[in-house]
């Protein structure tokens, strides 16, 4: 597996990533057992980035992380972890909460959960709107010279909140979503992370499941599944995004792969400081995503591809309105 540095600072990490919140019912039921062979299946195959946050599944996602690791080299893994999100006893959320006391405690309940002795990469899920970045920052760094933390992220933020975080304290990478049908981080978002050496990791490289070729026009989502909210996938919305994933299919079957290897080949592809992170909870869907790996586009590939899924042709917003009006990044 070839890796690379997180920002100038960060640790090395795996090419691709695996994202572990759907073991935690964020995508409906999941199978324990099943969840915890495909991080052992995904560390063996080199993997080493596991991302996670203390709100998935109100602290089962780490405790399902530490039982994987049991027995394993902590030095193996690198552990990203976001936190802040707030969550009720019916599950709903109630905003972000990144003052400087918050975040240590949701740091030792981390540690605690996760049985380690420090987080890996550790950063606010969103921006609070009620305390300044450089208070959240600060308080994370302050726990980076207690050892608790080793490097600190950020997660959909924009360009000027990026900014402001690094003068505080080396930010090794930035967390937001990226795919073919998500690319707004391309105006701003990007250009700002590159100038400042910081890496992006990308979630939603195959827009919850919507491009990776498996999802189906009359399949419905699941009690407690975030797709059952998601613009993209509602009547009126999917089918029209449905039929850009079959006009990439037919690129993906011209060079005998899938529509997943090629959607998130085509993330990787965008450069070295692009780590996607992959949500797979099964074994197959990992072994699926790990051949994207071997899937070499060229510059006639590009072009195919960005003809069949043209910038911003997507229909509806990659969350309900609602919440992004309150996210930094869609500022």
């Amino acid at each position: 597996m070839q890796t690379y540095r997180l920002g100038k600072t960060g640790p090395e990490v795996s090419a691709i990533g695996l994202g572990c919140m759907g073991m935690s019912g964020m995508y409906g039921p999941a199978d324990r057992a099943e969840s915890i062979a495909t991080i052992h299946a995904a560390l063996d195959a080199g993997i080493n980035l596991l991302d996670t946050g203390d709100f998935y599944g109100m602290g089962h996602n780490e405790m399902l992380i530490g039982e994987a690791l049991k027995g394993r080299k902590l030095e193996n893994a690198v552990i990203s972890v976001k936190f802040g999100a707030l969550r009720d006893p019916a599950s709903a959320w109630g905003g972000i909460d990144a003052r400087p006391a918050a975040v240590k405690n949701f740091l030792a309940y981390t540690l605690q959960r996760l049985g380690v002795d420090y987080i890996d990469i550790y950063r606010p899920a969103r921006l609070d709107p009620n305390v300044p970045i450089e208070d959240t920052v600060g308080a994370i760094a302050d726990m980076v010279q207690a050892g608790y933390v080793r490097h600190i992220g950020l997660s959909e933020v924009g360009a000027d909140t990026i900014r402001r975080a690094a003068t505080v304290a080396p930010i090794v990478d930035l967390q937001i979503e990226y795919s073919l049908i998500s690319r707004g981080i391309e105006d701003r978002i990007l250009p700002t992370t590159r100038e400042l050496g910081i890496s992006i990791t990308a979630y939603g490289v195959l827009s919850r499941g919507l491009i990776s070729g498996h999802w189906q026009k009359d399949q419905a989502a699941s009690a407690g599944d975030f797709r059952t909210h998601s613009p993209r996938f509602q009547e009126g919305n999917v089918e029209q995004n449905l039929a850009l994933v079959e006009k990439l299919r037919e690129i993906a079957e011209a060079k005998s792969v899938s529509v997943a290897q090629i959607a998130i080949a085509w993330v990787a592809a965008k450069g070295k400081d692009i780590v996607p992170l992959i949500g797979a909870r099964r074994r197959d869907r990992l072994s699926e995503a790990l051949g994207s790996r071997a899937v070499d586009l060229s510059p006639d590939d590009f072009a195919a591809i960005e003809r069949a899924v043209p910038k911003d042709a997507a229909a509806g917003g990659r969350y309900p309105e609602h919440m992004l009006q309150h996210m930094d990044s869609e500022k």
